[in-house]
């Protein structure tokens, strides 16, 4: 497992973040710090392999946090997680060794494909001693993934019709595992399956909403009407 310190000084951003990285197989959540001085500690007592940074937090900001940790030879990675959109910030956390940035606020979309790059090369670099430049370019370079030819095992197509008719009539309104299982009339955890293969096509997207109570729910909401390749399936 790829070990994780999210550094944010807004616990509700913090947890959004927190919340997507579960979504991602193969990673870890050591610790959320909401200050940099936080973060050297915990750098200083566990072995993290990789940080989701932000930059504007108060006292010492996430780009001096990131020249500190070069400066006293911590190896870890960093991704840059941030509403910083201007070239010094970038140009700067990239001089200083940040695997990747990404500019809030952004798609859940955009960090998944971020860390699974960052996986799929830190397994190479674990697996290989040596790589060649094909290996390289899969993984450092973000590519649409291929669409599976057939439908994957455990889903039935009459079923993926039934709710890919109910997603339609809903047209671009947001819902749950539990209100489209109910909808269909299968369990919840069947229901899963499906939306997670239509959100693998890029039919679904995944977003994280605040309910009346505050507590984060995962809500599923149709990308475009207009996507054609959910038909190859039906």
């Amino acid at each position: 497992m790829i070990k994780v310190i999210i550094v944010d000084d807004d616990p509700m951003v913090a947890e959004f973040n927190k919340r997507y990285l579960e979504l991602v197989d193969g990673f870890e959540l050591l610790a959320i710090a909401h200050s940099a001085n936080e973060a050297l500690d915990l750098l200083n007592q566990q072995d993290a392999d990789l940080i989701l940074l932000d930059i504007f937090m108060p006292g010492m900001n996430g780009l001096e946090l990131l020249t500190q940790i070069r400066k006293v030879g911590k190896g870890v990675d960093v991704i840059v997680v941030t509403a910083a959109c201007d070239n010094i910030s970038i140009k700067t956390a990239l001089r200083f060794g940040a695997v990747d940035y990404i500019i809030k606020p952004f798609e859940f979309e955009r960090l998944e494909a971020a860390l699974a790059a960052y996986r799929e090369l830190a397994q190479l670099m674990k697996d290989q001693e040596r790589i060649n430049q094909l290996e390289l370019d899969q993984c450092i370079l973000y590519k649409e993934p291929a669409l599976p030819a057939n439908l994957p095992k455990g889903i039935d197509r009459n079923t993926l019709k039934n709710i890919w008719e109910k997603i339609h009539l809903m047209k671009r309104t947001a819902f749950s595992t539990e209100e489209m299982a109910g909808n269909v009339g299968i369990s919840r955890v069947s229901m899963r399956k499906y939306l997670e293969f239509l959100h693998h096509i890029g039919i679904l997207e995944l977003e994280l909403l605040y309910g009346t109570i505050g507590r984060p729910v995962y809500k599923y909401r149709c990308k475009s009407l207009a996507n054609k390749s959910i038909y190859r399936y039906l």
